[in-house]
């Protein structure tokens, strides 16, 4: 039986039970004839309510006809038959469209009815189409192929892997805000976590530097194919750290459903309790941005800390703290620290250029003097993507020193956008095309040479000129301008 069948069924039977529950009364063996009308009538001139909640009505004739049914049949007779609605698509065509899903199961339901239509000529809808598909159990992988099964996977040590993602705020100010977090898979604890103005790399690395500072280095990272996560310094950072950096299959994003129910609670018990805030509202406080971003910032680490951290997890049996911390006494040692040299080398950024013969470097339309011992060698260049005036010129990974800057018109990566917006500048007040008009009366008017005074009379237009108000239907004008009628 398919489920729209059983279901129909069911709504059969709750209609049977509703009919028996009004006409049971009047039912008994006891009463007479004038008392069994009489019930029935009340039973009539009352409103009911059906099995879907609707106020309805029953006529005394439909009461007695349930009577009669229930007489003769039992419960039974109460209960309507399923209604049954006729096929309306044409079998064949049904057949055919599901002759081709299985010679091809990778074909699309808009795909079948796109080769229908042009074989036969017309084709049903998709909707209809897809249920017919998910009747004859078409809707799967390919014939004999298993589905997919996924595991329950869990790190078996802490820092053994980390999952990284980013999850869209509140608005601070009129700007959008992003989360970027890292989770441990084994204990869940929220090892690094931000909000910031931005989903980049540089909001990136600020969540991703303090937990590798306090939380140590992992053996792993899981994430996304998110542009942030993407971009070439996390991989540079994850090389130089000896971390292993590991993006899902597109589609297929079943390994970070820890982190996805994490990001869950975060709405639900925290971003719940955050307001949208406008810039007229920051205005009225007498705060800027930035520092509305900061009490956010501080507002979320008090919460992680105080309340998810030491909450018992309902999968692992323990708070995340408690579970992180008994898997280093089991494993009797503490997490492997980086070091700040370390740490600062690991967040540089770093692109190549080939040194001009002028022994020059071009980045980010600045130009730096290098030894001219690179001249035509692909040097790295090394740096801090809010400081572009010290840049480190290293080559087959020796340093050749810090490259002399040349020419500098910006002063950060582009990427590195502040948090805080540059304010727009006040409005002048210059109104460039009324100046414009004012001199052009001027001129006219010291300029005696061309008569304009003689062109323009008092009513602003040229003596003679034909008027547009002079042209009535019928109007001939003549040679010289004139009209006549």
């Amino acid at each position: 039986m398919s489920l729209e069948e059983h279901k129909r069924r069911e709504r059969a039977q709750a209609i049977g039970l509703f009919r028996y529950q009004l006409i049971c009364p009047a039912l008994d063996e006891g009463l007479s004839t004038k008392q069994r009308g009489r019930l029935v009538r009340e039973i009539a001139a009352g409103t009911h309510t059906d099995p879907f909640g609707n106020q309805v009505r029953i006529s005394r004739e439909t009461l007695d006809r349930w009577i009669r049914r229930y007489r003769a049949g039992g419960f039974e007779a109460l209960v309507p038959a399923p209604r049954r609605l006729a096929a309306r698509t044409d079998a064949q065509v049904l057949e055919l469209a599901a002759s081709l899903k299985r010679e091809n199961p990778t074909r699309t339901v808009a795909q079948v009815a796109r080769i229908l239509r042009t074989a036969t000529g017309w084709a049903p809808s998709e909707s209809t189409l897809l249920r017919y598909f998910h009747k004859m159990e078409l809707m799967g992988g390919a014939p004999g192929e298993a589905p997919a099964v996924f595991g329950r996977f869990e790190a078996t040590e802490p820092n053994e892997l980390w999952v990284g993602d980013a999850l869209h705020g509140p608005r601070v100010g009129d700007r959008k805000t992003y989360l970027f977090a890292f989770l441990d898979d084994h204990s869940r604890l929220a090892v690094g976590y931000r909000f910031g103005f931005a989903e980049d790399a540089v909001r990136l690395a600020a969540a991703l530097r303090p937990a590798l500072a306090s939380r140590g280095v992992p053996a792993g990272i899981y994430v996304d194919n998110g542009s942030a996560f993407c971009d070439a310094w996390l991989l540079r950072a994850c090389a130089k750290l000896g971390v292993r950096l590991v993006h899902s299959a597109p589609g297929r994003p079943q390994g970070r459903g820890k982190i996805e129910r994490w990001f869950r609670s975060v709405r639900t018990q925290f971003l719940i309790e955050v307001a949208d805030t406008t810039s007229e509202d920051l205005a009225a406080a007498g705060i800027d941005h930035a520092t509305a971003l900061l009490e956010l910032n501080r507002l979320f680490v008090a919460w992680v800390e105080t309340e998810y951290h030491r909450r018992t997890h309902t999968e692992t049996g323990q708070t995340p703290l408690a579970r992180w911390e008994a898997g280093w006494d089991r494993l009797g040692h503490t997490p492997a620290m980086p070091t700040a040299d370390e740490l600062t080398e690991a967040f540089l950024w770093s692109e190549y250029r080939v040194v001009a013969k002028t022994a020059t470097v071009s980045l980010h339309a600045n130009s730096y003097q290098v030894d001219p011992a690179l001249v035509g060698r692909k040097v790295e260049l090394v740096f801090s993507p809010f400081d572009l005036e010290t840049v480190e010129v290293r080559y087959h990974d020796k340093s050749y020193g810090k490259a002399l800057p040349h020419t500098i018109s910006r002063h950060a990566h582009p990427k590195a956008r502040p948090e805080t917006a540059e304010p727009e500048p006040p409005p002048t007040g210059i109104d460039y095309l009324a100046l414009t008009a004012t001199a052009h009366h001027e001129q006219l008017r010291r300029d005696e040479r061309i008569g304009y005074h003689a062109l323009y009379g008092e009513d602003g237009e040229i003596p003679g000129q034909l008027s547009i108000d002079n042209l009535q239907p019928g109007a001939d004008v003549g040679a010289e301008g004139e009209v006549s009628a």
